[in-house]
């Protein structure tokens, strides 16, 4: 095989399925998905861009270990790995006296778990050879947290510290580790993970009318999301690169002026942000 491997996951809708397509151009991309036969739309998007033949489409769930080792059995017939995309995730929200512990640990079997799990599955591959990337898919809220937002946030957060760690370790090897943290952009993450794992408060709850106001900021905010085609055009650049120079790469509207204020200012400063954006009627 002339082209180099990449690995994505989550690659049946979003930057994932995106990014696949994209990287395609250049590499044999091996995009995983929970569910195979539901990647319809991926394989349209792939013959809409000529790529059908370069992109091969498994199975592989980040959360069930019989799935992971099936998965580096596999991968085996393709090594050395040249790029592993780690893009499969989920949202959980709702104020933390709401959420269940168990949507807790979900979040983190899928977002952090999950991550590392596929990582050191396929780490034997890419350790081969230098000049291999690994690029994980993190989020702004792993730099700054949300209200109603912890679970997610916080798995974003332990992403961002698994990456730093990872990075290090992996520079003797010629191994560059980069992480990707998107703002606020059009994908199904926030229509169907987080639609479905919310944890509403209840009418008479003391948080009711602080979700109603953090609601109607998010649907507001969603109405001027990014094209995630940003997201993905940005992981090709990074994989086609000779060296990945930096860890952090943000990206969407806002997101480098929000993060210069936040390295400029005390958290006072943020907070007071929140609180008139947030809770401006509200007591606190």
């Amino acid at each position: 095989m002339n082209k180099k491997i990449a690995i994505v996951t989550g690659a049946s809708r979003g930057f994932g399925q995106l990014a696949a397509v994209k990287l395609a151009k250049s590499f044999f991309v091996i995009a995983t998905t929970r569910q195979p036969e539901k990647a319809e739309q991926l394989r349209e998007l792939a013959a809409a861009h000529n790529v059908a033949d370069s992109i091969h489409i498994t199975a592989l769930d980040v959360t069930d270990e019989q799935s992971i080792a099936s998965f580096g059995k596999a991968i085996s017939a393709y090594a050395p790995i040249d790029l592993l995309v780690n893009n499969a995730g989920t949202a959980y929200g709702g104020f933390v006296e709401d959420v269940p512990m168990e949507h807790f640990r979900q979040q983190f079997e899928t977002n952090v778990f999950g991550v590392i799990h596929v990582t050191k599955t396929v780490l034997p591959y890419i350790r081969k050879h230098s000049g291999a990337k690994i690029i994980n898919v993190s989020s702004i809220s792993g730099l700054t947290g949300f209200p109603a937002l912890s679970p997610y946030a916080s798995s974003k957060h332990a992403l961002e510290g698994f990456s730093e760690s990872l990075r290090v370790e992996l520079l003797p090897f010629g191994i560059q580790t980069a992480l990707i943290e998107p703002g606020s952009y059009r994908t199904s993450i926030w229509s169907t993970s987080l639609s479905n794992y919310m944890s509403v408060p209840a009418d008479d709850s003391a948080y009711h009318q602080y979700y109603k106001k953090i609601l109607s900021y998010v649907e507001k905010n969603a109405d001027e999301s990014g094209d995630p085609q940003e997201v993905a055009d940005l992981i090709y650049q990074l994989a086609t690169k000779q060296h990945v120079k930096k860890l952090r790469y943000p990206i969407g509207k806002g997101i480098k002026l929000t993060l210069l204020f936040r390295s400029l200012f005390p958290w006072s400063a943020w907070e007071s942000i929140l609180k008139k954006k947030l809770f401006s009627s509200s007591k606190l």
